[in-house]
C-alpha cells in the first residue's frame, strides 16, 4: 500500500512538471544601441612644426679702431648698454702727439702757401713791365698750386689724427647686452682691422630671431597656398615648456634651397621685451602653413582600422552600418581632422559598437553631439606625408597671436 502511494505521487509530480513547462520561444535579439553624431564643422588652421634656434637680430664683435694701451674699462660684464656708451679707454697720449704734429704741419704748409702767393703777386707786377720772364711767372704760379695741395693734405692729416684720438674711446656700436671683457687694463691691443683683438661682444636687445630649416615639400606647399607665407604667425615653445607661449611672425625665407641638404632657411621675428629669450636657445616652432579652411572633426575613438586604411562607421537612415575610408589630419582639441571621405551629414558612431559593428548590421541609433575637449593639446602627428603636424581652430589664431 505504501509503495502504491509513492508511485502515485511520482506520477503526479511528473505530470505536473511536464504540464507546467511552457514552450521555449526563440526571440531575435534586439538591435544594439549606439550613439551617433554628425561631424563637427569648424574652421581650422594647420601648423607645421620645426626645430630651430634663437639668434640675435644684431651681434657685434667690439674691436678698437686703433691699437694701443688699454687704460680703463667702463662697464660691468653682462650689463645692458646703449649705443654710444663708453666701454674702453685707450691711452690717448700717442694720438694727442700725432694730432699736435699734424697741426704743426698745417701751420708750416700755411706759411709756405703765403710765401708762394706773395712771390706770385710780385711776378705778376714785374711781368707787366717785362722785368721777369713768363717762365718765372709760371713757376711761381705752380708753387702756389703745390702749396695749396700740401695744405689740403696737412688738413686731412689733422682730421685723421683727430679721428684716431676719438678712437681711443671705444663706444658701443649698438644697444644691447654686453658680454664679458676679453682684455683688462694694462694690455696692449691691435686695432684698425677685422684682425684686431676682440674686446667684447654685444647682442642687441628687444626682438629676437628664431631661425629654422624647412623642407622643399613645405616650401612648395607654402608657395601653392598663396605665397611663401611671409608674415605667417609663428608660435614657439622652449624645451622645458609644454605649451607654445612665445609668438611672432615669419619675416624671411631664403632665396634658394640648399642643394646639399634640400632644405631652405626660414626666420621669424619674436618680441623679447624682457630679454628672457637668449641667442643660442633651442625651441620648437609651429608655423601657420596656410589660411583657415573648413574641416570636419570627429573623436579619435570613432576611427577604426581596416588593414592599412582608416575607417569610420556610419549609420544609414534604416539603421544599417556601413564603413567609410577616410584620410586623417591633425588633432585639434581632442578631435581628429578628417581631410576627406566624410560628408557633413554622415551620422558616425561615436559610442557603442563602432569597433565591432560589421557592415550591414542593424543598430539602434541614439543622437549625440561632438564637442571639443577644452585644454586638450593639439600636437599629435599627422597621418599623411608632408602635411601640417598640428592644427588649431581659426578663431584662436588671433587670440594667440
Amino acid at each position: 500500500m505504501r509503495g502504491l502511494k509513492i508511485a502515485a505521487v511520482s506520477v503526479l509530480a511528473t505530470g505536473a512538471l511536464f504540464g507546467c513547462s511552457p514552450k521555449a520561444e526563440q526571440q531575435a535579439p534586439g538591435a544594439p544601441p549606439v550613439t551617433v553624431a554628425t561631424p563637427l564643422q569648424q574652421k581650422v588652421v594647420d601648423w607645421d612644426e620645426f626645430t630651430g634656434r634663437f639668434e640675435a637680430v644684431e651681434s657685434v664683435d667690439v674691436r678698437a679702431r686703433v691699437g694701443g694701451y688699454i687704460q680703463a674699462v667702463h662697464f660691468r660684464d653682462g650689463q645692458m648698454v646703449q649705443k654710444g656708451q663708453l666701454l674702453f679707454t685707450l691711452d690717448p697720449r700717442p694720438a694727442q702727439a700725432a694730432l699736435a704734429q699734424a697741426q704743426a704741419q698745417v701751420a708750416q704748409m700755411q706759411s709756405q702757401l703765403t710765401l708762394a702767393r706773395a712771390n706770385l703777386a710780385r711776378s705778376e707786377t714785374l711781368l707787366a713791365s717785362q722785368a721777369v720772364s713768363k717762365a718765372e711767372y709760371d713757376a711761381n704760379k705752380a708753387a702756389v698750386d703745390a702749396a695749396q695741395a700740401n695744405l689740403a693734405a696737412a688738413n686731412a692729416a689733422v682730421r685723421n689724427a683727430r679721428l684716431n684720438l676719438d678712437y681711443t674711446r671705444v663706444t658701443a656700436p649698438t644697444s644691447g647686452r654686453v658680454s664679458d671683457r676679453r682684455v683688462d687694463p694694462g694690455n696692449v691691443i691691435a686695432g684698425g682691422s677685422s684682425a684686431g683683438d676682440v674686446l667684447t661682444t654685444i647682442i642687441s636687445g628687444g626682438p629676437i630671431h628664431f631661425v629654422f630649416d624647412g623642407s622643399e615639400a613645405v616650401l612648395l606647399k607654402y608657395l601653392r597656398d598663396g605665397g611663401a607665407s611671409q608674415g605667417a604667425p609663428v608660435r614657439i615653445r622652449l624645451q622645458d615648456e609644454s605649451s607654445y607661449l612665445h609668438t611672432g611672425r615669419l619675416d624671411f625665407s631664403d632665396n634658394a634651397v640648399n642643394t646639399a641638404s634640400g632644405v631652405i632657411r626660414l626666420r621669424a621675428i619674436v618680441p623679447n621685451g624682457d630679454g628672457f629669450l637668449r641667442p643660442g636657445m633651442f625651441g620648437r616652432a609651429q608655423v601657420a602653413g596656410a589660411g583657415a579652411y573648413d574641416a570636419l572633426l570627429v573623436p579619435d575613438s570613432a576611427i577604426g582600422t581596416d588593414q592599412a586604411r582608416r575607417v569610420v562607421s556610419v549609420v544609414a537612415a534604416d539603421g544599417s552600418v556601413t564603413t567609410k575610408p577616410v584620410v586623417l589630419g591633425p588633432i585639434v582639441q581632442g578631435l581628429r581632422v578628417v581631410k576627406s571621405g566624410l560628408a557633413p551629414t554622415d551620422r558616425i558612431i561615436i559610442a557603442g559598437l563602432q569597433r565591432t559593428a560589421q557592415p550591414g548590421v542593424k543598430v539602434k541609433a541614439q543622437n549625440g553631439r561632438i564637442t571639443p575637449v577644452a585644454g586638450q593639446a593639439s600636437d599629435a602627428p599627422v597621418t599623411q606625408a608632408a602635411p601640417a603636424s598640428s592644427a588649431s581652430f581659426a578663431n584662436s589664431l588671433s587670440a594667440g597671436d
